[in-house]
């Protein structure tokens, strides 16, 4: 498996070349991109494709693999929206990482399905944001790129079985799972989960978390919380996961970069590397 760190575990506004400097420094192999809204750092829905391809190039330079795109663009334009226009707006922002994707190499975008609310319920969050997906299948399919929906806290998919059956309803094989391991302790068990989506699961993110707090704010830096590493790796290793493991934790106040440098040694540990010590 390969390490790699997602660009939310810099501070905002980090120029790209200083995350591809650190990130390379610490000992990843890939980083993880965000699509931002226009004016973010980085990629944005206006990115275009002369400067998506010089953010490849730079990425070359400091030996870093770009293997997926995220975003946090959909909570505000959720596939599940009861009006069309935003499910529309939601289907432009997916479409647009599918297209960087593409020209990138990368082989998959995270993609947050919708949220229920008192708003949206949780029939009506699965209908509609399946019947988008199957549209942008679509488009996934053309372009050679996977979406790999998150397991987040959004109050949706609140079991591995249920997960599996929604990615298997779609009819594609595009359409996939991207695990979040952290995000779901508070309903579960991460290895169970992993051992049930099997090879559904395209893509991993890793953060840490502690229960007993039950907010946000019980995220805390790996190996620093209750995840089973080593359940975690055996489960993997199991369905022969063998792609990126993505950190996704935040940043340290006091010094910004050393939270980089860390994090890498603490996947040392999660992938089995310094066992015997």
């Amino acid at each position: 498996m390969l390490k790699s760190v997602n660009q939310w575990c810099y501070p905002d506004h980090t120029p790209l070349e200083k995350v591809f400097q650190i990130s390379a420094d610490a000992g990843y192999e890939a980083v993880e991109l965000n699509l931002y809204e226009q004016g973010g750092t980085g990629l944005t829905l206006d990115s275009t494709p002369e400067e998506v391809a010089a953010i490849g190039e730079l990425a070359k330079r400091y030996g870093l693999q770009l293997r997926s795109l995220s975003t946090g663009l959909l909570w505000k334009s959720p596939l599940s929206s009861a009006d069309a226009e935003v499910r529309a707006q939601g289907r432009s922002i997916v479409s647009k990482q599918l297209q960087i994707a593409e020209q990138l190499g990368m082989d998959t975008v995270l993609v947050v399905p919708g949220a229920v609310s008192a708003e949206t319920p949780y029939d009506a969050c699965y209908e509609r944001s399946q019947g988008e997906l199957r549209l942008l299948a679509e488009e996934a399919e053309r372009r050679g790129v996977r979406i790999g929906v998150e397991n987040v806290w959004n109050k949706f998919l609140l079991s591995p079985l249920e997960m599996a059956r929604y990615v298997d309803e779609i009819g594609s094989s595009h359409i996939g799972v991207y695990f979040d391991v952290g995000n779901i302790l508070l309903m579960g068990f991460p290895e169970q989960w992993i051992r049930i989506l099997g090879d559904r699961i395209f893509k991993v993110h890793v953060k840490d978390f502690r229960p007993g707090v039950g907010t946000g704010q019980g995220f805390v830096p790996l190996l620093s919380g209750n995840v089973n590493w080593k359940a975690v790796r055996e489960a993997l290793d199991e369905i022969g996961y063998r792609d990126t493991l993505t950190a996704e934790v935040g940043f340290y106040e006091s010094d910004p970069w050393q939270l980089a440098y860390d994090t890498a040694q603490h996947m040392e540990v999660i992938l089995g590397r310094r066992d015997d010590r």
